[in-house]
């Protein structure tokens, strides 16, 4: 059950606190310019090769390699990143994604053949930088020192949460962006707005020296042996939990989007997809808001049977009142998930892999996300828009059966070890 969450000083753990954290905003604000392209990338790349080939088939499929491409890399750069530093890798990175995301748009304007424009996709892709994990890292090395008798330590799963609702404002916001200036500037427009984010915000988050974690390198004689996370059972079992939520992402959009067609109103789209993400924002907000006496394995568990049952129902809805109030429970069942995903992370991995651990988690929603809106916009076309929404359901099921069977992985790394109640530090509370 929940509870309020206090500092040791009495002090309520909430957002107004995490952002007066000394050198909470020097990371936060250029940390949000530079992950609004990891929602522009996918929408911008459709919206101008179908302009320029006339077609959607190879606009998807150019979308798909770069999102494939970016699941598969993701989890090395997070890996480059514990080792060497986030500003060794995030330079480079950012100056290569700018240059393969221009490539690409001079290609498809120059009308390249479909072949040029999968060889330009795959490393823009592959360098999208992994933003959002690293500002997770960051908020573990703030809270995580410098915080005597552990108050700072109150406050990372307010900073999950946090996280998990500047994730969602991205994918609201980003896509919205690319398709204005897609359609109302130059069909390019999005790509170039995406390229130059990436390359100005993330210069200036490279910048910021003082928040960076310690790297491997530096944190070697401490942290004893270097592990890869992926080798670390638990983190796999989360991996699978992610495919599934990331199969509630992709089959939603396409499924709604195939729903407001069929229903002969288009513009239904927007407010029924609005409206799944009103309730990932609003579930992760209050998630942040509490302090929780059950343990995360347990809500884990609870939480991904809610998100099943739940997404077990959208193929059944047949007028927009019922698909968007079950939509909105779908979005309250999310964050939860997501932020006792990245908080049982914590409990698995050592500091010196942790950044590789979350983008192995945002990879695999990605990678997820490719796959349903694969599979679903095929059953859409070929059955309806209400046999798009049995992916999510797939999805979640197979995903909450690999929870359940190997939920004994999702224990701490060494028996006796207190549990997290963030992203980052090791506080006691209840394990299960």
């Amino acid at each position: 059950m929940p509870t309020e969450a206090t500092g040791e000083t009495g002090g309520k753990a909430g957002y107004g606190r995490l952002l007066r954290t000394p050198g909470a905003l020097s990371f936060l604000l250029p940390g949000f310019a530079a992950r609004q392209p990891f929602a522009m990338l996918t929408i911008g790349i459709v919206l101008l090769v179908q302009h320029t080939s006339g077609s959607y088939g190879s606009a998807g499929a150019v979308a798909a390699v770069t999102g494939v491409s970016m699941a598969l890399f993701a989890p090395q750069s997070g890996k480059l990143a514990d080792r060497f530093g986030q500003r060794a890798v995030l330079v480079p990175g950012v100056l290569v994604h700018t240059f393969s995301v221009s490539l690409l748009v001079v290609l498809a304007l120059a009308g390249a053949p479909l072949w040029g424009l999968f060889l330009a996709a795959v490393p823009a892709g592959a360098s999208v930088p992994q933003v959002g994990p690293m500002v997770r890292a960051r908020w573990a090395a703030v809270l995580g020192s410098g915080s005597p008798g552990g108050s700072g330590a109150r406050l990372l799963p307010t900073a999950a949460a946090f996280e998990s609702v500047t994730d969602e404002f991205t994918f609201v916001v980003g896509p919205v962006l690319a398709t204005a200036l897609c359609t109302g500037v130059h069909p390019a427009a999005g790509l170039i707005a995406e390229a130059a984010l990436t390359l100005f915000g993330g210069l200036f988050f490279a910048a910021q020296r003082r928040t960076q974690p310690a790297h491997g390198l530096i944190a070697a004689a401490s942290a004893g042996p270097r592990v890869s996370a992926l080798s670390i059972p638990g983190v796999r079992v989360l991996a699978v939990a992610f495919l599934g939520i990331g199969s509630v992402f992709g089959g939603m959009q396409v499924s709604l989007t195939a729903f407001s067609e069929e229903i002969g109103n288009p513009g239904a789209n927007g407010l029924l997809y609005g409206t799944f993400a009103a309730g990932n924002m609003l579930a992760g907000i209050a998630t942040g808001a509490v302090a929780w006496k059950t343990g995360p394995r347990k809500r884990l568990l609870l939480g991904y049977t809610g998100l099943t049952v739940a997404a077990s129902l959208l193929w059944s809805a047949h007028s927009v009142l019922l698909l968007g109030a079950l939509g909105l429970v779908v979005g309250l069942c999310i964050a939860p998930a997501l932020i006792t995903g990245y908080t049982i992370v914590e409990t698995l991995v050592p500091a010196t892999a942790r950044t590789e651990a979350f983008t192995w988690l945002t990879g695999a929603v990605a990678l997820g996300q490719a796959a349903a809106v694969t599979v679903a916009g095929r059953l859409a076309d070929a059955h309806g828009a209400s046999t798009g929404f049995l992916v999510p359901l797939g999805g979640t099921a197979l995903a909450l059966v690999t929870l359940v069977a190997l939920r004994s992985r999702l224990r701490p790394r060494v028996p006796g070890r207190v549990t997290a109640r963030g992203i980052g530090h090791r506080v006691p509370v209840t394990v299960d």
